[in-house]
C-alpha cells in the first residue's frame, strides 16, 4: 500500500495517531488541545470528519474502543482529564464521560482486550494508574494502582486476554487481567488483578534502562507459549522482555541502541513485527528470526 500523507488541520504538534478497528478513520491528538477525526481511504485520500474540543491542555494520546461497544474514543491530556467521546449520528461526537481522578498529566491510556469488557487503563504523572470498567447500569467502577511509578507513569499496555499457550477459542480459561507499565523511574512493571486488587507480578521491577521509559507494548501472543513486552526509553534503547511460564523471571534483551531517544513501540496484530519510532524521525520494523535474534526488516519512508 503506498504511503499516504494526511493533513490533520492541527495548529500544533501531533502527539498520537490511532486508527480505528476497520482502518477507515484516524484520530489524532495534539498540543492545540483538540482531537481530529479523519477519514482515510485508498483511492480518495483523507477527509476531515470532526474536531473534538474539551481538553484544556495538550492531548497526549487517543484510543478507540472495540466496535462491539459502539463508536467510542478515549483521550488523555496534560490537564489531568480522561475524556470518553461517543459518536451518535455519523461524525457527531459528544463527551460521554469525563474522568477527573488524576491530579496531574495523564500520559497514556489503553483499552483492555474486549473480552474483559469496556475497560480503560490510564497512567499519570501523579504516579498512579487507574482502571475504569463500565457497569451494565452505565456507571463506572474504578480500581487503582497507587504509586505504580512514584515519579510518574509514562505508558500502560494490556496483556492479551488469552494466557500464553492457550488454544485460541478454547474458552475454558478465565481471561487474564494483566498490565505492563513504564515510568520515569526507568523501570517496566507488570501488574495482575487478584480478587479485585492489582498486585505487582514481576519481582523485581524490570530494570535495564538508564533513563525514562517512554513506551511499553505487550505483544499479541496468538497461542504462543511465551509472553513478550517491548519497552522504549529516553536512553536510546528498545528492550524485548520475555517470560516462558507464569511465575518465572522476565528476561530482557536489547533490540538495539538507537543513539537517540525512542518514543514509541507498536506490535503488528499478529505480534510478529515490531515498529519503533525514534528521535531521528525514523520508523523501523523488526522481527524475530528463527534463532531468537531480532533483525531489522525495513525502514518506513516518511
Amino acid at each position: 500500500m503506498p504511503s499516504q500523507k494526511i493533513e490533520t488541520g492541527h495548529q500544533d504538534i501531533v502527539h498520537d495517531v490511532a486508527m480505528d478497528y476497520y482502518g477507515k478513520r484516524v484520530a489524532t491528538a495534539s498540543s492545540d488541545t483538540t482531537i481530529k477525526i479523519i477519514g482515510v481511504s485508498n483511492n480518495s485520500g483523507s477527509q476531515h470528519l470532526a474536531s473534538l474540543s474539551g481538553h484544556k491542555g495538550p492531548v497526549w494520546q487517543v484510543a478507540w474502543a472495540h466496535p462491539k461497544f459502539g463508536s467510542i474514543l478515549a483521550s488523555c491530556s496534560y490537564d489531568g482529564q480522561v475524556i470518553l467521546w461517543k459518536e451518535g449520528n455519523q461524525n457527531d461526537w459528544a463527551q460521554a464521560h469525563v474522568f477527573n481522578d488524576h491530579k496531574s498529566s495523564v500520559n497514556s491510556i489503553a483499552w483492555a482486550p474486549h473480552e474483559l469488557g469496556l475497560c480503560l487503563a490510564c497512567g499519570s504523572s501523579d504516579g498512579n494508574i487507574s482502571v475504569f470498567t463500565a457497569r451494565p447500569d452505565g456507571g463506572w467502577d474504578t480500581t487503582r494502582i497507587e504509586q505504580a511509578h512514584p515519579v510518574g507513569v509514562t505508558s500502560v499496555s494490556w496483556a492479551p486476554s488469552m494466557a500464553p499457550g492457550a488454544l485460541v477459542g478454547s474458552g475454558l480459561l478465565d481471561p487474564v487481567q494483566k498490565l505492563a507499565s513504564g515510568g520515569c523511574d526507568n523501570t517496566v512493571k507488570v501488574w495482575k488483578l487478584y480478587n479485585g486488587t492489582w498486585k505487582m507480578d514481576c519481582f523485581p521491577a524490570l530494570q535495564m534502562h538508564s533513563d525514562w521509559v517512554r513506551d511499553v507494548a505487550w505483544a499479541p501472543n496468538l497461542g504462543l507459549p511465551k509472553s513478550t513486552i517491548a519497552s522504549a526509553s529516553q536512553d536510546g534503547t528498545v528492550v524485548i522482555w520475555t517470560v516462558a511460564k507464569e511465575g518465572e523471571q522476565w528476561q530482557g534483551k536489547v533490540l538495539k541502541d538507537f543513539k537517540t531517544p525512542v518514543w514509541r513501540v507498536s506490535w503488528s496484530l499478529t505480534g510478529n513485527l515490531l515498529a519503533v519510532a525514534d528521535g531521528n524521525n525514523n520508523v523501523t520494523l523488526w522481527n524475530e528470526a528463527v534463532d531468537g535474534e531480532w533483525q531489522q526488516v525495513t525502514t518506513v519512508e516518511p
